[in-house]
């Protein structure tokens, strides 16, 4: 368009003067020059044309920055999904990310957790007496029917939202807790639905009755409620920010999983180790081992997640390691031929589960042993698992 504009100056310089006397060059005089209408509109349209190019191209810019930064923003976002049966630890597990990511749970919130922790004692301890009538077991000292007999009334009359433990009633239920009767019962749990922390709770009530009592980390650890719906847990570690998902294991609860499924990083898969000779509480004729199974084999070869990390951990691994000794393995799986060691049978359960993986020859299952109470395990076991999470990541964009 410059060259258009200088080629009609030049026209306009060699014009013929208003005075018919041609351009007077020869008197060294030259007239005035005025572009023409079209040349100034020509100029005009030159630079509206480069302003709304170099302002297309910083809007272009713009695009291309946002994006870059959404994709880096992505790339850093990891959402996990707990899945497994229920009691398998996987609440307990979220509350592990809290106190190891998220400088753990203050004392105002730890004290939110003293009717829980009460209210899972008392219900821990009318379980093993309710089992007692079950199973034919007497108290050593009749007195203790006595006890017991207060002690439903109490219970009974005590909201679960409003449970308070005494030291008048913790001295009665030290007496039946102390009861040989009743440590028999418990001995024999397997045969009847009892809270993992049962032991834990009622060997501790002198300290958990104290008026002042505020729930540890631990403590909070080790109360259970039944997880309904689906907790959402954000936190951040090795500049990755972690969405993680908890949800119900109930049977009635898995039909909410499907929410979560869409954009999931890797899925973290939890079994109780302890459950291989108990039966679900929902279900008394299915073996907890077994079901569990099932549910990780429905998971591990979905084929909505054919590229995600499946990642198991066998749990409760410090309630086995005690279990095995005395309750044989046999009991959940009768072709079992080897000693009932922690080593050995927990070997074999997990040849188990990762049997079931069909894609093995191009899917691989990262198999971790877990306790979920212990603090430190987990710090070094999520540690593994994020840098699993990192690898596949920088493999997805090509980069390992």
């Amino acid at each position: 368009c410059l060259q258009t504009c200088d080629n009609r100056l030049r026209s306009d310089y060699e014009r013929p003067s208003c005075t018919g006397k041609g351009n007077d060059r020869g008197s060294g005089v030259k007239p005035p020059v005025r572009p023409s209408r079209s040349c100034r509109a020509v100029d005009m349209g030159c630079a509206v044309s480069t302003a709304a190019d170099k302002e297309a191209a910083e809007r272009s810019k713009k695009i291309d920055r946002d994006l870059r930064a959404d994709g880096e923003r992505q790339a850093r976002e990891v959402k996990l999904l707990l899945l497994g049966a229920g009691e398998s630890g996987k609440s307990t597990i979220v509350k592990q990310m809290k106190i190891i990511h998220e400088s753990g749970y203050t004392a105002d919130e730890c004290k939110l957790y003293r009717p829980v922790v009460h209210s899972n004692t008392i219900q821990s301890l009318l379980a093993i007496i309710r089992a007692m009538g079950q199973l034919k077991i007497d108290f050593k000292d009749p007195s203790r029917a006595d006890d017991a007999r207060q002690f439903f009334t109490v219970a009974g009359a005590t909201s679960s939202q409003e449970c308070e433990i005494t030291p008048e009633l913790a001295s009665l239920m030290k007496r039946l807790w102390q009861d040989p009767g009743v440590q028999h019962c418990f001995a024999r749990s397997r045969e009847y639905q009892l809270n993992d922390s049962a032991s834990y709770y009622l060997n501790a009530l002198d300290r958990i009755s104290q008026p002042s009592y505020t729930p540890t980390q631990q403590d909070v650890l080790r109360t259970r409620v039944k997880t309904t719906g689906i907790v959402e847990t954000h936190f951040v570690f090795k500049e990755l920010h972690f969405k993680m998902f908890d949800v119900g294991g109930q049977r009635s609860e898995r039909k909410k999983w499907i929410h979560c499924f869409e954009g999931v990083t890797a899925i973290i898969f939890c079994v109780a180790l302890s459950g291989y000779d108990l039966v679900l509480a929902e279900d008394e004729e299915m073996n907890r081992m077994i079901e569990s199974m099932k549910l990780f084999d429905s998971i591990c070869n979905n084929k909505w997640f054919v590229e995600t990390s499946i990642i198991l951990f066998l749990n409760k691994k410090d309630l086995f390691e005690e279990k095995i000794t005395r309750s044989p393995l046999t009991i959940c799986f009768p072709e079992y031929t080897g000693s009932n060691t922690y080593e050995e049978a927990a070997a074999y359960i997990q040849m188990k589960f990762e049997s079931l993986n069909k894609r093995r020859d191009t899917k691989e299952i990262y198999t971790h042993f877990t306790c979920a109470t212990d603090t430190n395990n987990i710090q070094f076991v999520f540690d593994a698992v994020t840098d699993v999470i990192i690898k596949n990541n920088l493999k997805d964009c090509g980069l390992f």
